[in-house]
């Protein structure tokens, strides 16, 4: 079933697109076949690496499939949009309008175009977006306080160690007082990402490197992940807190492990035992890498959520459909009750659809201020 819906835009582009062109047949049949192998991009990955979540190919052909499956998706909906105007037209006309071939072939480079961009924005090191938070009841010795937010890197094939040094070097470059990675730290098994990830121990923070898993680390043996991160100077937070002191100062830092959890038979999140014991008079910071539980966080009396997983939704308009499935929460800050709610664009992407337009990545700094 995922395989045929992801068969659906190279059939729109096939049926719509490419047969109504004034070219010989041979043409459109290598063009057709051409994006078939690209449409099957992830059923590649399964074959190869028995996964669709970690390509094993040639970083450069992780970026051509990215292109050319970027621009299918993108094409078929121009082609569906051009369609729905075409009907419009014949329902005030009663005859439907020739499309030149011109327009098609603007289409096409549009997508093209439009595809070699987004892949561009998805893979380079994020520019850092600096925000000021309110954090009710902070103590005075802890306003000012600065901490990163890395989330969503999916180290891989795209994604590379090399990729991950330029990370670590600008995340050091702000200074900051702590660092938290709100999961989906890797694609791949520790085997094949083990040098890959190896960077992130240079990461380095005042107060260290806090880290939750993401559902990504529960496709690739989430326990040998969770042994590996700590050697990679990473503290997980697995249903646990942790205690920030600074002068006379506390601040809890609280982590929940994945909703993916259910389904493999490892724990499963409880914000009850993550906040157990927890200081009654300071503020918490719950790290949860899917933002879909918030309303659950804020009757636990969360100050701030911080959250990954959506990506920000990657394109503009296919953001409105990634909110539906997330409790309506994709991208940027939402208040749920008391709590104030941030979901992170992701520091990298899944390299199965490494598309970025109108959707930053991030590298997220944020500033605590007295509230």
């Amino acid at each position: 079933m995922f395989h045929l819906m992801f068969s659906l835009p190279w059939l729109i582009v096939v049926s719509r697109f490419i047969v109504p062109l004034p070219w010989p047949w041979w043409v459109e049949v290598a063009l057709a076949v051409l994006l078939l192998f690209a449409s099957q991009y992830h059923l590649f990955s399964r074959f190869t690496s028995g996964s669709i979540f970690a390509p094993e190919f040639p970083r450069p052909l992780v970026i051509a499939f990215n292109l050319f499956f970027g621009a299918i998706v993108l094409l078929a909906a121009m082609q569906v949009l051009l369609d729905l105007i075409c009907i419009l037209i014949f329902a005030v006309t009663w005859s439907f309008p020739v499309v030149p071939p011109e327009v098609r072939y603007a289409m096409g480079i549009a997508a093209l175009l439009m595809a070699s961009f987004g892949i561009s924005q998805a893979i380079r090191v994020p520019k850092v977006k600096r925000i000021e938070v309110q954090i009710p009841g902070l103590a005075p010795d802890l306003d000012g306080y600065r901490m990163v937010q890395l989330t969503d890197m999916h180290i891989s094939r795209l994604f590379t160690g090399r990729w991950a040094s330029a990370v670590v070097e600008k995340t050091n470059a702000l200074d900051a007082d702590l660092i938290v990675i709100t999961g989906d730290l890797i694609d791949g098994s520790l085997d094949i990402r083990r040098e890959d990830i190896a960077p992130l121990a240079a990461l380095k923070a005042r107060h260290g490197v806090l880290t939750v898993p993401g559902n990504h680390e529960y496709f690739f043996d989430v326990d040998r992940w969770l042994g590996h991160f700590p050697s990679l100077n990473m503290r997980i937070l697995a249903n646990e807190h942790h205690v920030i002191e600074r002068g006379e100062g506390r601040l809890v830092i609280a982590g929940v492990t994945d909703l993916s959890a259910r389904f493999t038979g490892a724990v499963e999140p409880d914000l009850r035992r993550a906040l157990r014991g927890a200081p009654q008079d300071a503020p918490v910071i719950l790290l949860d890498h899917q933002p879909r539980m918030a309303e659950r966080a804020a009757k636990h009396g969360i100050a701030l959520q911080l959250s990954g997983h959506t990506h920000g939704g990657m394109v503009r308009g296919l953001d409105r459909i990634v909110a539906r499935a997330n409790n309506g929460y994709v991208s940027g800050f939402y208040r749920v009750g008391e709590m104030q709610l941030y979901v992170n664009n992701g520091t990298g992407l899944w390299p199965g659809f490494a598309l970025r337009l109108g959707v930053p990545a991030e590298l997220t700094e944020f500033t605590l201020r007295r509230g």
